[in-house]
């Protein structure tokens, strides 16, 4: 399984940059509490007393936009505005935005799109966000939306035929059996304990971080129910089984590939950001994303949405002759299911603050 992942790019009908409302929803709503966190939080006079060096902000797993510059002009904006209250208008710093992704990520596309009135100086940086890719004490804020469920890669016992875990058929853990699950959750323990150790080593000392985290209930984590991502995802391999006994792909590729995303309970995300020893957790909220159940409830929509997310991954997997297909027989089934109106998924923004090294 390849370990890097990349949204569709460009501009067109199929592109992340043309079907990620959903993200963008979630920005939308979430910007608002990082407004708040930075007016409740941020030590700008501390931050004026060093305004020589510009202030830093990134967002790890940027994506080809639009999503990743509307959070960066929120946070942009929050902060000049609570040195405008603190009488400091007039020490506003410049701001430097570093954008990262993997590095097949269409950063081509994400510069051509840049707002022409930022107000910030952008640079690339690309690469896994689970490993340290700034130096140390150098970072004001980081931002990180819808990301953190992409694990670093899929758990080696998945693919495994002599495992418990072995996953035949099946291209994702949703509603499967225990011991899939578990290791499913002890890869994303693993890979949200890396991003936060490395946010840490690169955030200064009393800086920031918001992450938006697509979680599920406890209750429905709890009875091994699946949710409405992860129907999907189940229904997406069942199209593929369904070109497999057409002789259109190899079974045997089927079972071998799955998906590398998890959706963490609330109470997992809890426990693991407590467990950071260099981050306090400010505040953690559920969030309310306007249109959530409109966009369950549309096929198209859907399938465009998941094409633009995961069409790179399968054309590895599978090649790029049978996406048309693939996509079409995954819309039919989609307009065919019930299960998809009423999205049981709730997204989580979790607001941080490094704690002052000793």
């Amino acid at each position: 399984m390849p370990q890097a992942y990349a949204m569709n790019g460009g501009n067109g009908p199929q592109s992340y940059a043309q079907n990620s409302s959903y993200q963008r929803g979630a920005v939308d709503v979430a910007k608002e509490l990082i407004k708040e966190e930075i007016d409740k939080e941020l030590d700008v006079k501390q931050l004026s007393s060093t305004s020589v060096h510009p202030f830093r902000i990134a967002d790890f797993g940027c994506s080809t936009g639009p999503n990743t510059f509307v959070a960066m002009k929120a946070i942009r904006e929050a902060l000049e505005e609570k040195l405008r209250k603190e009488g400091l208008a007039s020490e506003v710093p410049e701001f430097q935005v570093f954008f990262n992704d993997h590095i097949s990520n269409d950063f081509n596309t994400l510069f051509a799109s840049l707002p022409p009135e930022r107000h910030y100086l952008a640079a690339g940086v690309p690469g896994d966000f689970h490993k340290v890719l700034l130096p140390k004490a150098s970072l004001h804020f980081a931002h990180s939306s819808c990301t953190l469920n992409w694990l670093s890669d899929v758990p080696n016992e998945v693919t495994d035929n002599t495992s418990p875990a072995w996953n035949k058929g099946k291209i994702h853990h949703g509603g499967a059996k225990k011991e899939l699950l578990e290791v499913y959750a002890s890869q994303f323990a693993k890979d949200l304990e890396s991003f936060l150790n490395a946010r840490a080593h690169e955030l200064v000392d009393g800086g920031l971080m918001a992450l938006v985290i697509p979680t599920v209930p406890d209750a429905i984590r709890e009875s091994q129910t699946t949710i409405v991502p992860e129907k999907e995802f189940e229904i997406l391999g069942s199209c593929l089984m369904d070109l497999a006994k057409k002789g259109l792909v190899d079974e045997l590729k089927v079972d071998m590939f799955n998906l590398p995303l998890y959706f963490p309970s609330l109470n997992e995300i809890k426990t693991l950001m407590k467990a950071n020893e260099h981050l306090n957790v400010q505040r953690m909220e559920i969030l309310s994303i306007p249109g959530k159940h409109e966009f369950s409830s549309n096929p198209c929509g859907i399938a465009l949405h998941l094409r633009a997310v995961l069409e790179g991954l399968l054309e590895k997997q599978f090649g790029s002759d049978i996406m048309d297909e693939l996509f079409e027989l995954f819309t039919q089934k989609l307009a065919e299911s019930s299960s998809l109106f009423n999205p049981e998924n709730q997204d989580v923004v979790v607001l941080l603050k490094r704690k002052m090294r000793t």
